[in-house]
């Protein structure tokens, strides 16, 4: 298995749509398609063109999440007397060049999506807050992927105290945003291919 976040995994999802960018391939603008969508076209295309991979800007916000994400697991473990499996790159069933990477297996139908956000915004889902729409997305597309029923949505901060740390909310599969999804992706791609197609013409045109 090819550790995540290194450059082999970033090289394993070269040029396909992963989970963290669904939101932006559905995002529209009261105009129609959105500068996200547009930009995240753009970034594939390059990939497919060169084979090298697009590796985005990191906030100190989302350092200090990724140097949190295993103390988040750990705890998660522990409390629900569960062995998370670590896990790569997972190909979407039948849509090509698209797939998923799960922070965690869990047993055999579920997974887990952990989020180490700033204080504010842990507290605001321990109250009772709705978990982010684009991050229902990311979770609904990695069941798609993973073929899986459940996701546990976890949110993690170890700088409060003991019994505020962990959250975690069950997220059941959807079938319907799931065929929502899964459209846009394909829209998405065929729109990906034909771009490539349209810059190669140039070429023969030259």
């Amino acid at each position: 298995m090819i550790e995540q976040g290194t450059p082999e995994w970033h090289q394993l999802r070269c040029g396909k749509v992963t989970a963290s960018r669904v939101a932006d391939i559905m995002r529209k603008t009261k105009s129609g398609v959105s500068a996200s969508r547009q930009r995240y076209l753009g970034e594939l295309v390059a990939e497919r063109l060169t084979g090298c991979p697009t590796v985005g800007f990191k906030s100190p916000d989302m350092e200090w999440g990724n140097a949190t994400e295993d103390q988040a697991c750990a705890r998660y473990a522990f409390t629900r007397d569960v062995t998370p499996k670590a896990i790569d790159f997972v190909d979407h069933p039948s849509i090509v060049l698209s797939g998923a990477s799960p922070d965690r297996l869990i047993a055999d139908d579920g997974l887990i999506e952990i989020k180490c956000p700033a204080i504010h915004t842990h507290l605001d889902i321990l109250m009772g807050g709705a978990i982010e729409p684009d991050y229902v997305k990311q979770i609904q597309w990695q069941l798609a992927c993973t073929e899986r029923a459940w996701c546990d949505y976890v949110s993690f901060n170890p700088l409060l105290p003991t019994h505020l740390q962990l959250f975690v909310r069950r997220v059941p599969r959807d079938e319907i945003a799931i065929r929502e999804i899964e459209t846009a992706v394909q829209a998405f791609l065929a729109d990906v291919a034909s771009t490539i197609e349209a810059l190669n013409r140039l070429e023969d045109a030259a």
